[in-house]
């Protein structure tokens, strides 16, 4: 089996890439919401992507039957999964941010935006339901739970700052 590689890229998405028997690196970056770029990378450099090719969901399940799938399924790994229209977010705190050293309750964030922060990532450690009192720091990715629209306005208050 083909060894796929998977790299998370907070703020936008998952990157997932392979290398083909001809030695070509292939890659899909999967946007938190739901499009996908098609990756090609350059040959002599495979630091440098050659082109890619934005796919919307229609074009990501025609190709998928052109290479042979019969039927498309999403991971329950992928970065984003709607379940009865929520959506799984992860948003980095800038290194600039205001918010670094507040507390969730001080930044009243499922009030203002409707969104749960359900974990934070920091620096490689996952912190699992932090609680109102929990101190988010700058440079922390924050995982929440929300609609869309919350997803969207939980992204815009943590970039643009209290």
């Amino acid at each position: 089996m083909r060894l796929v590689r998977e790299t998370i890229l907070p703020g936008v998405g998952v990157r997932h890439e392979f290398t083909t028997d001809a030695g070509e690196i292939i890659g899909v970056l999967v946007h938190h919401d739901g499009r996908r770029d098609l990756l090609m990378y350059d040959r002599d450099d495979p630091d440098t992507c050659a082109s890619t090719t934005d796919l919307s969901a229609a074009d990501s399940r025609v190709l998928a039957e052109m290479l042979g799938a019969s039927q498309v399924t999403e991971s329950l790994g992928a970065v984003q999964q709607e379940v009865a229209g929520l959506t799984l977010e992860w948003i980095q705190v800038p290194a600039d941010s205001e918010i670094g050293s507040t507390t969730i309750a001080e930044g009243q964030y499922r009030q203002r935006t409707g969104a749960s922060i359900v974990a934070v990532l920091r620096e490689g450690e996952s912190i699992p339901a932090p609680g109102p009192d929990f101190v988010l720091l700058n440079g922390d990715t924050i995982v929440a739970v929300a609609t869309q629209d919350g997803a969207a306005a939980l992204r815009e208050l943590i970039l643009s700052g209290p």
